[in-house]
C-alpha cells in the first residue's frame, strides 16, 4: 500500500513542507510517482521517515542523519536513542534531587536566593573533595547515613525540625540554658546516634567539619546560621557542665 504525501505528513505530525524538503534533499523519497508528480510513500519510506524523526529528536544535521540511516541498522539507531533517553533520565534525576535540595532550604529559611534558583541551571561545583577530610572508610559511611536534602524522607525532616525549633528559641530569646535547650541537644544526640551507627570517632570528626561554615562550604554541605552554630555550642556546654 502506499500513502500520499499529505497522508504521511498528517501521520507523522510533520508539515508538508517537511517532507517535501526531505525529498529534495534525497533523505526520504517517494517510491512512486503519480501523475502531475505526485507523491506516494510505501511502508518502507515511512519507517525511514521515523528513523529520520528520531535521530532528528538528538539534536542532528540532517546530513549526520543521512550518513547514519545509510550505514547504520536499525537497532543502531535504537542504542544511539535510548543511551540518549538515559542521559536525559539522568539529567532529570540530578535536576529533581538539586530541587527537592532548594524546596528543603526555603522550608528552613523561608525565603530562596536568585543565586540559589539560578543553581538550578548550573548547580554548583563541588569546591573540594571529602578525601580532604575523611577515609575512604568514613567516606562511605557519611553517603550511606547522612540525611540528604534532596530526599524528602522521615530522618531529614526531623533534622528540619531541629533545626527550626533553634531558630524559634533564638528569635524568642530563649536561653541555651533552658530546659528546651536541653531536650533539643537530647535529640541531637539520639539523631546523631542514629545517623552515625553509634561509630563517636566519626561522629565527632564530621560535627568539627560541620561547624565550621567554611569547610561547610568548601564540601558543599548545607550552610547552618552562625547564631545556631553559636545557640548548639553553649547549650552542648551547659549541658555536659550539668553531667559533669
Amino acid at each position: 500500500m502506499y500513502i500520499t504525501s499529505g497522508e504521511l505528513a498528517k501521520r507523522f505530525n510533520v508539515s508538508i513542507r517537511t517532507i517535501r524538503y526531505y525529498d529534495q534533499i534525497g533523505l526520504v523519497c517517494p517510491s512512486k510517482l503519480g501523475e502531475g508528480g505526485k507523491r506516494f510513500y510505501s511502508a518502507e519510506d515511512c519507517l525511514i521517515l521515523q528513523k529520520v524523526l528520531l535521530l532528528k529528536s538528538l539534536a542532528l544535521p540532517l546530513e549526520e542523519i543521512n550518513r547514519i540511516i545509510t550505514d547504520q541498522s536499525t537497532e543502531s539507531i535504537l542504542m544511539v536513542h535510548k543511551s540518549y533517553l538515559e542521559e536525559q533520565v539522568s539529567n532529570i534525576q540530578k535536576s529533581i534531587a538539586h530541587t527537592s535540595s532548594l524546596l528543603n532550604i526555603l522550608t528552613l529559611e523561608g525565603t530562596i536566593n536568585w543565586e540559589d534558583l539560578i543553581s538550578l541551571v548550573t548547580p554548583p561545583k563541588q569546591k573540594r573533595t571529602w578525601s580532604s577530610y575523611f577515609s575512604a572508610d568514613e567516606q562511605e559511611k557519611l553517603r550511606e547515613s547522612l540525611p540528604k536534602l534532596e530526599m524528602d524522607t522521615p530522618s531529614i525532616k526531623r533534622w528540619i525540625n531541629l533545626v527550626r525549633r533553634i531558630e524559634l528559641c533564638i528569635q524568642d530569646n530563649i536561653s541555651p540554658g533552658s530546659e528546651h535547650a536541653k531536650l533539643i541537644i537530647e535529640d541531637i544526640e539520639i539523631l546523631s546516634q542514629e545517623t552515625f551507627q553509634g561509630d563517636q570517632n566519626l561522629m565527632d570528626k564530621f560535627w568539627r567539619v560541620r561547624r565550621s561554615q567554611e569547610l561547610s562550604n568548601e564540601l558543599n554541605l548545607y550552610p547552618i546560621n552562625q547564631e545556631i552554630i553559636d545557640f548548639l555550642e553553649e547549650a552542648y556546654a551547659l549541658t555536659q557542665g550539668q553531667l559533669g
